[in-house]
């Protein structure tokens, strides 16, 4: 009976999750049987069962109670399983392309299938960034290593990531396309060295035809990964192998990352996804609007609504989305239309969190790509000019557009003396009066950072 709720449960989690992921986390698992609350498996590998119970476990658990069978707690063990059960077949409609045989055992991230070039949307700030992400992702010759993007949170990094990947195992099956994040890399790194594999982690590493390492800022500081990483990336270059990297922000930005690391991750095309403006952010609902309509039946939706929203949620994509998916459900669920007043009352609390806060950084990188200097010029010693006023001007703004005191903005700006910056802000008032063209700046600067 538990074997025939395992078959419920397999084909449930197939449809949820994907075929993809399913193939590649939920096939090679053999149920081992339930026994007080707890539902046992046989993992071929522990990074396969360590990856189920870390992101999976919640939603398996959930299917054996849905069909019947009271589960607490999943518990994985290592070991090759006897038999392995099929896949449930492909439903009617078209799939994401499956990952190709020489990839199942490679120790990579599962893909999102909503994260295509399809369903990426291009405005100004992210055109580059898209166009390069294309260009690796039609493959042929490798024309810029590695590829680097960077940006803030829910810019679309990891987006161009899995679109990458899709695209490339579209075009080419064959090719052993491996993505993974940057903790995931130092995960298994770990691994290997406990248990004294560290040999099958540099052969599978380095045999890859495209590495994809997301969020690379988080092995800084890590001096043993950083060492592994430095080589992996060295091998794969060697040999001519196609590598894509993303990060938070730039690599000579990136803290307590080597030196070594950092030439070599801009060796290649660093491309920066610039913060949404309105047009994107309304291009970007416009979509995901007739993908919720879809899902709930339809329901109408009152002109105003998006554009309200695209200017009112300027954070990142992943709360623009996740308002507007809100939004249809409340919808839904009360059976009203949506208008200007549901969306206010549904809401407020994100309208509330997201009214606009610019942040010193935030200016310092507005000011310092306006004035074309580097961020670390921004805040480092230099007193020529063409750094020195451009400086001046950053901290005028940070004065006049955050809450922060003078003794913190001193801080932002390399540790500086309170003083440093009262001296700033006059010296750029006094020129605001009498220079034209740097009151236009001012004034323009201004804008782009409270749009």
């Amino acid at each position: 009976m538990t074997n025939e709720i395992w078959g419920n449960v397999r084909d449930e989690l197939c449809k949820s999750i994907g075929r993809n992921n399913f193939v590649t986390w939920i096939e090679p698992l053999e149920f081992a049987g339930l026994s007080s609350g707890v539902a046992k498996f046989v993992a071929p590998t522990s990074f396969i069962g360590d990856w189920v119970s870390r992101n999976f476990s919640e939603q398996i658990r959930r299917q054996f109670n849905l069909n019947g069978a009271e589960v607490s707690r999943l518990e994985f063990c290592t070991g090759a399983p006897r038999r392995k059960a099929p896949a449930p077949a492909p439903a009617a409609q078209a799939e994401a392309p499956s990952r190709a045989p020489e990839d199942r055992d490679l120790p990579g991230a599962p893909l999102d299938e909503r994260f295509t070039f399809d369903s990426f949307v291009v405005g100004k700030p992210n055109a580059l960034a898209h166009a390069a992400a294309r260009r690796v992702g039609e493959g042929g010759p490798v024309t810029f290593n590695p590829l680097f993007l960077y940006g803030g949170v829910g810019l679309g990094k990891t987006h161009l990531m899995h679109a990458i990947a899709w695209e490339l195992q579209a075009r080419s099956p064959e090719l052993r396309v491996l993505y993974l994040s940057a903790e995931q890399f130092m995960y298994r790194f770990i691994q290997a060295l406990r248990d004294k594999q560290i040999m099958s982690f540099k052969e599978v590493f380095r045999s890859v035809d495209v590495l994809m390492v997301d969020d690379v800022q988080f092995i800084a500081g890590k001096e043993s990964t950083q060492e592994e990483f430095f080589h992996t990336f060295n091998a794969l270059v060697d040999q001519n192998r196609q590598i894509v990297i993303s990060a938070d922000r730039a690599p000579g930005e990136i803290k307590d990352l080597e030196e070594r690391i950092k030439s070599r991750l801009q060796c290649g095309l660093v491309v920066d996804l610039h913060p949404t403006d309105y047009e994107l952010r309304l291009g970007i609902l416009q979509q995901k609007a007739e993908t919720f309509k879809r899902q709930y039946g339809g329901l109408s939706l009152a002109s105003g609504v998006l554009e309200f929203l695209a200017h009112r949620i300027t954070t990142n994509v992943r709360v623009l989305e996740g308002a507007l998916n809100r939004l249809f459900a409340f919808g839904s669920l009360v059976g009203r239309e949506i208008t200007l007043e549901l969306a206010q009352e549904c809401l407020s609390d994100i309208l509330r969190a997201s009214d606009r806060k610019v942040t010193i950084e935030e200016i310092q990188r507005k000011v310092s790509e306006h004035y074309n200097i580097r961020l670390s010029d921004m805040i480092g010693p230099k007193r020529v000019r063409t750094i020195a006023r451009p400086r001046q001007i950053a901290m005028y703004l940070a004065k006049h557009l955050t809450e922060r005191s003078l003794p913190e903005i001193g801080r932002r700006f390399g540790g500086r003396d309170h003083t440093t910056i009262m001296h700033g802000v006059r010296k750029v008032e006094e020129l605001r009066a009498a220079d034209p063209q740097l009151a236009e700046d001012l004034a323009l600067l201004q804008r782009l950072l409270q749009a």
